[in-house]
């Protein structure tokens, strides 16, 4: 793997290079100003502390979160910070192809803001890594980190520029995409041994404890996640407190749900690790409206208890009867939470009178109606901007699974699956053997895939 993982590295390395020294340039807020002139300056001040609470969570919340599987942890950690350094660049230019972000005098104009959505693409990606966690090797993952940016930065343009829905925290553009891109590509590479429990595919003490640091930060900076694109507004302030609401309830509902649906009445670390953030996935899509707490500790709840039964039963079904392989449980955490979020989006827009908001707000939220006040056909471009990110999100999963599937770019052997030895160098690979079986007394989680059906099994 040496030669072929670097060149898969820094060719593109190369290139981003030449291509950010040619048609990359600062814009005024980031470039030379007049000293005078504090309105940039203000603007950055604002922004910063949400997007750093947001590189946070891309490079030490999404990397530790994945970190349960007891021989994968160099690898999540790892590749989720290769894959996050790579789609940064490569996202900042693909956006500036599809004019999502300033052009000018034919050259891409960044600031900070210019970083947050590339982080938000991040997002995107690091969800559908988490789909095919320790089945795909690392070329592979650079690969689909490349194409995926493409059709997301493609959906991004038709739902969020073209039909202007409402979607600040992305739970559609981000969450839902990420988390069925990843599914289609599994799927595409299922493989029947995935079936049954892999020795190396659970989780031990130590691991799960790692995986909670991830959660902690996650739980902790989902506001900011959700109201950054509105920082310094009463929208974004609006965003950060209905996201905190929503995350309180599914906390709460999330652990009451994981004694619920165990036998002995016993708490899963998978429940706490996943479902506790599922209302930060929920209240993406309508952070920024007049929902109040009702509505947004409604949502909370109904995602926790959603992505628990997702964990309890939907995953185990979809991987004994559709061959989908989801190793972090994306599609609890973030796909059906999504999902929701779109349909309460909808929902609520089709709710909405022309006195709900003011002017500026209207302008903000939903851009299309300013002069149009029709809340029945922004509720039909929230449903039509669900329905395209599923399209998308799901053909081009299927399309850039069977690119991956091209012998060159390496598949993983079975006895290589979860495993960190092919690809890192390990100090004391065999003692690290020793406390992991010593840990392992009794069945711990078989995987977020398989533990369920182990326990309603048995």
């Amino acid at each position: 793997m040496r030669g072929k993982f670097s060149g898969f590295l820094l060719v593109p390395q190369i290139i981003f290079i030449v291509l950010y020294g040619v048609f990359v340039q600062y814009d005024v807020q980031a470039g030379p100003r007049n000293a005078s002139d504090t309105t940039s300056s203000e603007h950055f001040d604002k922004l910063y502390p949400m997007f750093q609470d947001v590189h946070v969570m891309i490079f030490i919340g999404f990397g530790f979160l994945m970190t349960f599987l007891r021989r994968y942890g160099f690898g999540s950690v790892g590749f989720n910070f290769m894959l996050a350094a790579f789609v940064i660049q490569w996202t900042i230019l693909i956006r500036g192809c599809l004019d999502l972000e300033d052009i000018k005098d034919g050259k891409i104009n960044i600031n900070l803001e210019t970083f947050l959505n590339a982080d938000f693409a991040c997002g995107a990606v690091l969800i559908s890594f988490g789909a095919v966690l320790g089945v795909l090797g690392p070329i592979q993952l650079i690969v689909m980190a490349i194409l995926e940016v493409v059709f997301y930065s493609v959906n991004e343009f038709v739902i969020a520029h073209k039909f202007q829905i409402s979607d600040i925290g992305g739970s559609m553009v981000i969450h839902t995409f990420g988390a069925y891109f990843g599914l289609a590509v599994s799927l595409v590479h299922w493989r029947p041994e995935l079936k049954d429990a892999h020795p190396k595919e659970e989780s031990v003490y130590h691991s799960d404890l790692f995986a909670m640091i991830g959660t902690l930060f996650l739980w902790l900076y989902w506001p900011s996640f959700n109201g950054a694109p509105a920082a310094g507004t009463i929208i974004g302030e609006r965003a950060v407190i209905n996201t905190l609401f929503s995350l309180a309830a599914a906390g709460v509902s999330a652990f009451a749900m994981s004694s619920i649906v165990d036998k002995s009445g016993k708490i899963s670390m998978v429940h706490v690790q996943n479902a506790t953030l599922a209302g930060g996935v929920a209240a993406g899509a309508v952070a920024n409206l007049k929902i109040g707490p009702l509505g947004a500790t409604l949502l909370g709840s109904s995602s926790g208890i959603l992505s628990v039964l997702g964990y309890a039963y939907i995953t185990p079904a979809i991987l004994q009867h559709m061959n989908i392989h989801d190793t972090c449980g994306v599609h609890n955490l973030h796909g059906m939470p999504g999902v929701l979020s779109g349909v309460a989006a909808v929902i609520i827009a089709k709710a909405t009178s022309p006195t709900t908001y003011t002017t500026l707000e209207l302008s903000a939220i939903y851009p299309g109606r300013v002069n149009n006040l029709d809340f029945q056909q922004q509720a039909n471009l929230q449903l039509a901007g669900l329905a395209v990110t599923l399209g998308i999100s799901i053909i081009g999963g299927l399309l850039t699974g069977l690119v991956l599937k091209a012998p060159f770019l390496g598949s993983v052997k079975h006895q290589d699956l979860f495993d960190d030895r092919p690809y890192w160098n390990l100090e004391s690979e065999e003692s690290n053997d020793i406390p992991m079986k010593n840990l392992q007394q009794e069945p711990t989680r078989k995987s977020l895939v398989l533990h369920h059906l182990y326990c309603n099994v048995n």
